[in-house]
């Protein structure tokens, strides 16, 4: 059972929950705004999704500044096949690139959502104020902004879970062929033990 801190063996249960909390709600925000974006003014959601785009985003914010505070605290697993260099170096840049795009959807959608110099509004609890004055052509590069690295961040998703599923199957083949390599040597060993013995009989007889 994972502890709450991370361990030189595994990752601890905040470093988990982190992970997932926000690989599941970056995701669902993807769709949310590819929803909203075909959205009328006569729609229900026309001004419903993008407050609770807006809303979720400063809080993902939040949660990777926690996140990047905890890992900065906290001691990494040592990677338990050391042979492949490669591929452990490419999951750390891989998770350096998550950050990176989390941190561009971030404040894009902060530029976004203050071109126009209003502040944000979050689930009406409290206002994010707008820093900068209004500017129509900032939002417009913002939004262009958003919208791609949005795409680069799901492309970088998709290539992440084909990659772990790669390894998981890479896995599993070497166990097999290391399997397939133990019964041949057991069954070789045991031939051999055979002949000796038979032959050791014939020996002495």
């Amino acid at each position: 059972m994972a502890s709450l801190k991370n361990t030189t063996e595994s990752f601890g249960w905040v470093s988990i929950s982190l992970h997932w909390i926000m690989a599941i709600v970056l995701i669902a925000m993807y769709f949310l705004g590819d929803y909203m974006v075909g959205l009328d003014y006569y729609d229900k959601w026309y001004k419903d999704a993008p407050e609770i785009h807006k809303g979720v985003g400063f809080i993902i914010g939040l949660l990777m500044v926690l996140r990047l505070l905890w890992n900065q605290i906290q001691q990494k697993p040592q990677h338990l096949d050391l042979k492949s260099v490669r591929m452990n170096w490419m999951a750390s840049a891989a998770h350096y690139l998550f950050y990176l795009l989390v941190f561009v959807l971030v404040v894009s959608g902060y530029l976004i959502s203050t071109a126009k110099g209003q502040g944000v509004e979050v689930f009406g609890l409290f206002e994010v104020p707008a820093l900068l004055p209004d500017d129509k052509d900032r939002g417009e590069l913002a939004g262009k902004l958003h919208k791609y690295i949005g795409l680069g961040f799901m492309l970088l998703v998709a290539v992440h879970v084909g990659s772990i599923g790669a390894s998981f199957l890479y896995e599993r083949s070497n166990i097999k062929e290391n399997v397939r390599s133990m019964k041949l040597i057991v069954s070789r060993f045991t031939e051999f033990t055979r002949v000796t013995r038979d032959r050791f009989r014939k020996f002495n007889h």
